[in-house]
């Protein structure tokens, strides 16, 4: 298992490596964490094939991750974002070539309107090499609050990939309240790395 910064370690390793290698997380995507996520999902609320799934703030390498996993597992996939911090364009265009359901705009109230769970990460990633004060800045909008998480179903749940700056990306009303599953959702990944440590032995 490799996690590290550049993606593009993980394809040398890959290309020198006769063993499976697990992709831990780089600057590009996390997969295990979606793995987890979509486990999460299906654990309380059933098959996660056409829900609507929303995604409030950066467009860093978790989203790239849930786009792959929208197409894989057929679920919509609603994202907003400030200009400047969109997905990846080559995983948009990957994921509109294979059909994937993906709706990007710049209003939060739009994106989680009626979804089945709101998502969000930490406003500045390990390693950013920006200017963190201009990011904030732009992300603020994108807060997930209880007015964000009343557009959404009633029976909506929130997921975050932890750790969470409270006040920033997400209140404490609703990290702390009954719509928030992040300490199950955090739990399950242990049974997700395990599974695909065991599916790559077979």
């Amino acid at each position: 298992m490799l996690r590290t910064h550049a993606h593009k370690n993980v394809l040398e390793f890959s290309k020198n490596l006769d063993i499976p290698l697990i992709n831990g997380l780089t600057d590009l995507s996390h997969p295990c964490q979606i793995m987890s996520d979509v486990m999460t999902f299906e654990e309380l609320k059933g098959s996660i094939k056409n829900k609507k799934i929303a995604w409030l703030g950066d467009g860093n390498n978790v989203v790239y991750s849930l786009i792959e996993a929208a197409v894989q597992f057929e679920f919509q996939l609603s994202i907003a974002c400030p200009k400047g911090y969109e997905p990846n364009k080559k995983i948009l265009q990957w994921a509109k070539k294979n059909k994937g359901d993906i709706f990007i705009t710049k209003n939060p109230l739009e994106a989680s309107n009626s979804a089945d769970c709101v998502m969000t990460d930490k406003w500045i990633s390990m390693g950013d090499k920006i200017n963190k004060n201009k990011k904030k800045k732009a992300l603020k909008p994108y807060q997930i609050n209880e007015k964000i998480m009343k557009s959404a179903n009633k029976d909506a749940i929130f997921m975050h990939c932890l750790p969470a700056n409270r006040g920033e990306e997400v209140t404490d009303e609703v990290m702390d309240g009954k719509q928030s599953v992040v300490w199950l959702e955090a739990l399950n990944r242990i049974h997700v790395q395990k599974s695909i440590i065991q599916w790559c032995l077979k």
